[in-house]
């Protein structure tokens, strides 16, 4: 293998891997990157033997930051009435990148982040999300969360579950902010529910059957009946799962 000097790293091999995280980080679910995946991980794996690991994890790190920088500017200049899908966008779009980008860099996980940092590259990747975006908007987030819960259909289910099990993946104590929003979504957040609460469950379950008639699911129109009892009975079930019974 020919010698790769720190000038042809700068010059030639990481704006190559540069390119590609930029098209990465920016796709969005079911496009075409026109990217060889076989070149970029050749170049990293060139790269790594020939001892410029420490220099391309510094620029991955600087280069992610970056983006996750801008990413939370634009979220902060987001409208209330918007800002919950495009959180949800910015977070599903970023975890989507990183099924491309851990698995391009892992020699450089395997060679230097895991053997000499201790650490591992997916782990510091999200740790960057966490520190540089959900931070500094969960305050924000987590009251539009709460009015959403309290308001049925203004936010699709697959939506709040996408962001409440996205939240709990980045820091699970966050949990403590909202512990009924994150029982809908994950089991066993809250404590096993006592006999006597049972009626309270079963009052809650008429409220929701009561608001999806009034949201036009209605006895009439049997799909949207069908709909409904299933919604009723999902209900239900997350709930007996998530709190049990004793």
């Amino acid at each position: 293998m020919n010698v790769i000097t720190i000038e042809d790293y700068k010059s030639t091999y990481w704006p190559k891997l540069d390119g590609a995280i930029d098209q990465l980080l920016t796709q969005s679910p079911g496009d075409y990157i026109p990217i060889s995946y076989e070149q970029i991980y050749s170049c990293v794996y060139k790269c790594v033997c020939q001892q410029h690991s420490e220099q391309m994890y510094s620029d991955l790190i600087k280069k992610i930051t970056n983006h996750l920088e801008r990413v939370s500017k634009e979220l902060q200049a987001s409208p209330a009435d918007l800002y919950i899908e495009r959180f949800n966008i910015a977070l599903g779009q970023y975890m989507g990148a990183l099924q491309s980008i851990v698995p391009l860099f892992i020699y450089m996980n395997k060679f230097y982040i895991e053997t000499k940092l201790n650490r591992d590259l997916k782990d510091d990747l999200i740790k960057l999300f966490t520190e540089h975006v959900a931070d500094k908007h969960i305050y924000s987030l987590m009251p539009l969360l709460l009015e959403a819960q309290s308001t049925p259909f203004q936010v699709t289910p697959s939506t709040m579950a996408n962001i409440v099990k996205g939240l709990y993946t980045l820091r699970p104590e966050w949990v403590q902010m909202a512990p009924t929003l994150f029982s809908k979504f994950i089991p066993n957040i809250l404590p096993p529910a006592m006999e006597s609460e049972l009626s309270e469950y079963a009052a809650q379950d008429q409220k929701l059957q009561r608001e999806l008639i009034q949201n036009g699911f209605t006895r009439g129109d049997q799909s949207r009946k069908r709909a409904g009892d299933e919604l009723a009975y999902n209900s239900s079930s997350a709930c007996a799962s998530s709190r049990g019974y004793r």
